[in-house]
This record gives C-alpha cells, structure tokens and sequence, in this order.
C-alpha cells in the first residue's frame, strides 16, 4: 500500500503543478506580444501572480467540490485532499478561498495603475474558478470547461497581460491568446481523458464523457490544430512563414496526438498530462521568442 504524503506535500500535490503552465505561458507571451524593449516588467509581475493564483485557488475548489460531491472517490488521476479524508473539506475550502482572495488584492492594485474596469474581469474569473464545480449546477459538469479554460486561461490571460502595459492591444495578442487557450484546454483533455469512466459513474459529463473514450480523442486533435493556427497567426501574421511556425507546433505536440489516439485507459493516461505540460512550456517559450524577434 502506497503511504499517505505528507502534510506539506499533500497540499502540493493537490494544488497540480502540473497544470500551472496554464496560468503562467499567457502571462509570459502576452506581455512579449507587445514591444519587447518596452515590458512593464512590474506589471507583468502582478498579471503573473493574478493567473497563478487563481489557478491554485480553482484547483483547490475542485478539490473540495468534487470531494464533497463524491467525483473523487475513486480516483485514477493525481491525489486529492478532500477525498482522501487527511484533510478536513472545510480547510481546503479556507484555502482555496485565501487564493482567491490574494488574487483579487494584487488585481485591485494593477486596476488602480490601469483601468478600473479590470475589476469586473477579475471579479467574473473568481466566479468562473469556484462555480466551474461548485454550486448546485456546475457548469463543468455539463460539458462547458472547455469554454471556460479557452476563456480565461487563453483570452483573458494573454490579451488581458498586453493590455496593461500600455493601455493596448495587439492584434497579435488575440490570435495568440487563441493559440493559448487551446493549448490550456489540451491540459483539461489530458485529465478528462483519463477521467471519463469515473465521471460517468458519478454524473460528470464533460465533453470526453459524453463522447467516450475513442471519439473524445478527436477534441485533442481539435485543440492541437487550433493551438498551432493562433499561435502562427500571432506569431508572423497571416504570411506564408506562418505554416513554418504552425508545422513546427504541431511537430511539438505530436507526442500529445500518439497518446491520445493510443488504446490506453485510465491510469495508463497519466502520462497524458505530464507530456501536455512539458509541450505548453515549449510553446511558451517559442511564441515569447518569436514576438522578441519579429515585432
């Protein structure tokens, strides 16, 4: 029998580290989407500490939801405190709730040195975070995660970083917030894959659940194509160097496509969000070093 972790490392491995690329690539590329040499390198410090920690916070409210709801009861993916019983729900919910609360701190703060209007953003992102599985209907049962990770883990995070630099907008930041999006929703399907026959049994229809296991493989090559056209267009514009830049993102994540086409199930898919992962840094690191060289 595997031993329970720690007290520390309990908390660490249910915040996902593994999915934390999704708060800090858009960040990264939103702020190289404007002009390199003219970073707002304080800015872009706050907008990071913004996205980390409401990812944090939705991952701990996930916890505890799908804790309370039972989701979590027979898990396949990483651990979970609320299910696991080594923690009481009510301190994971405490927790979750302190990320969201710093979060809306330091975005108060970057409201005041921009535009007050972030505030209902802000407010909205907190909302979407906690009722993606809590409240009495949770949309992420339904099969709307999707929306919600494209949303503000790829428009709201990228565009939202190249706006308070300078009070604007690249067009470029909006393809690659796109491009970003569906990268962070590859690192959802990681997980919904894996979880399709537990949230069947407990009522959680994602999209992989409704479609099973062999179809919901086609949203990740959805995602992968999507990924690869926003970031090009981002990236170079709509130019014939754009197929280089889109051929080389799909290369990046064929090893994503292989899994997820493969026969494996369940457990067998962990793997799945680990290699997503890796190839959401790499595409970070591609489009921050394309927007530095191509202005």
């Amino acid at each position: 029998m595997t031993s329970a972790p720690g007290p520390w490392r309990r908390w660490i491995l249910a915040a996902r580290i593994r999915t934390l690329p999704a708060a800090i690539v858009p960040v990264v590329v939103g702020a190289s989407s404007v002009r390199p040499l003219s970073i707002n390198w304080a800015r872009s410090v706050e907008c990071a500490l913004i996205a980390l920690s409401l990812q944090i916070a939705t991952n701990y409210a996930n916890d505890y939801s799908d804790g309370r709801r039972g989701t979590d009861d027979v898990r396949v993916g990483p651990f979970r405190l609320t299910a696991s019983r080594l923690v009481s729900a009510s301190s994971v919910r405490a927790v979750s709730f302190s990320f969201f609360g710093f979060a809306a701190v330091v975005g108060l703060l970057l409201a005041s040195q921009t535009s007050w209007w972030l505030i209902g953003l802000g407010a909205s992102a907190i909302l979407a975070g906690w009722f993606y599985t809590g409240g009495p209907r949770p949309y992420g049962y339904y099969g709307f995660g999707e929306l919600f990770v494209f949303i503000y883990f790829g428009l709201v995070a990228t565009v939202g970083t190249a706006y308070v630099q300078h009070s604007h907008v690249p067009l470029r930041a909006w393809w690659l917030g796109v491009g970003l999006g569906a990268a962070a929703c590859l690192l959802l399907e990681a997980n919904n894959l894996r979880d399709i026959d537990g949230d069947r049994s407990s009522g959680k229809r994602t999209l992989a659940a409704r479609l099973g296991r062999r179809r919901a493989s086609s949203l990740v090559a959805v995602g992968v194509a999507l990924c690869a056209t926003g970031s090009a267009l981002g990236v170079v514009g709509a130019k014939w160097s754009a197929l280089l830049i889109g051929a080389v993102v799909l290369a990046g994540y064929i090893p994503v496509l292989r899994i997820a086409y493969s026969s494996r199930q369940g457990r067998e898919l962990l793997i799945l969000l680990k290699v997503s992962a890796r190839e959401q840094l790499a595409l970070g690191a591609l489009l921050s070093l394309g927007c530095f060289l191509i202005t």
